[in-house]
């Protein structure tokens, strides 16, 4: 994907696959990650229409339906659905919405609620075999929840403050004496306007990327080991099988690891949304 596209969002079609063709064996890399299109008959113009897009539409409409289930019908004493469905939002509300923005959380509420679930979703994709890959592995989904909260809190930060308060607020520390404002700045820019957005996208992305990968690395590994019929490196085959069942047994164990990481990503990249808000809301800094 040329232009300023293709370097925003890298991993893409075109690029996996010229990589791919030129590869050898069943090594992970790069190429592992390559979106597949639904599609290719249609031509290169719309290779963007590709299985991890198809990812996130259908944990969109996985979060949707999931949400207007459990509040549909609710009760004074609860089921075990209304129940699970409580759980799950107060889990946001008072865990994250609440502490981190005090009184001014029920505005946000709604989209932190949803931000959490879409990102929980889409990371366990890379759970089950239907899928076996999670959307944010692809670092354009995650820069583009990052843009969401740049531009959320930006926007409300300047709708309290008003644009030149708000950015006078996150350049200016209170108290710091004027004459190291010329180094100050800067940096608070720097922090405040591209560090925050970059490294929230990134943080998800390679998380993902990086834990998907080593999954891959001991299953397919461990397989062609515990499949193979020939000495490799002078090592004996029944050294070789044994490598690769131990290697196979200890890929649940980073299953468990991804999944837990999966969770604590939705997790942290909410609770970072929530604080970014909070600060932009904030007289002082």
């Amino acid at each position: 994907m040329p232009g300023l596209i293709g370097l925003l969002i890298p991993l893409e079609w075109t690029a996996c696959a010229a990589e791919e063709s030129h590869s050898e064996g069943f090594a992970p890399g790069v190429a592992s990650f390559c979106a597949r299109p639904l599609f290719p008959e249609l031509g290169e113009q719309f290779s963007w229409l590709n299985n991890v897009l198809a990812q996130a539409v259908i944990g969109t409409i996985l979060v949707i339906a999931f949400w207007l289930w459990v509040s549909s019908r609710q009760k004074v004493v609860p089921g075990k659905r209304q129940f699970f469905g409580e759980l799950a939002y107060n889990f946001i509300r008072n865990g994250i919405a609440r502490d981190m923005l005090g009184h001014d959380y029920r505005k946000f509420l709604p989209y932190l609620v949803a931000l959490f679930s879409f990102i929980l979703v889409n990371n366990l994709f890379g759970q089950f075999f239907v899928f076996m890959f999670p959307t944010f592995s692809k670092i354009g989904y995650a820069w583009a929840l990052a843009a969401l909260t740049f531009l959320l809190y930006n926007g409300v930060g300047i709708y309290k403050h008003g644009f030149l308060k708000y950015l006078k607020n996150n350049t200016i520390p209170a108290g710091v004496p004027a004459w190291i404002y010329p180094l100050i700045v800067p940096l608070e820019f720097l922090s405040n306007f591209v560090i925050r957005p970059i490294t929230l996208g990134l943080r998800l992305f390679a998380n993902l990327f990086g834990g998907h990968l080593v999954i891959l690395v001991f299953v397919v590994g461990g397989t062609l080991l515990l499949t193979t019929t020939e000495e490799l490196a002078g090592k004996p085959i029944w050294l070789l099988q044994t490598a690769g069942g131990f290697s196979l047994v200890f890929s649940f164990a980073l299953f468990a690891l991804e999944l837990f990481v999966s969770v604590m990503q939705a997790y942290i990249f909410t609770v970072l949304t929530a604080q970014y808000v909070a600060t932009a809301l904030a007289d002082e800094h």
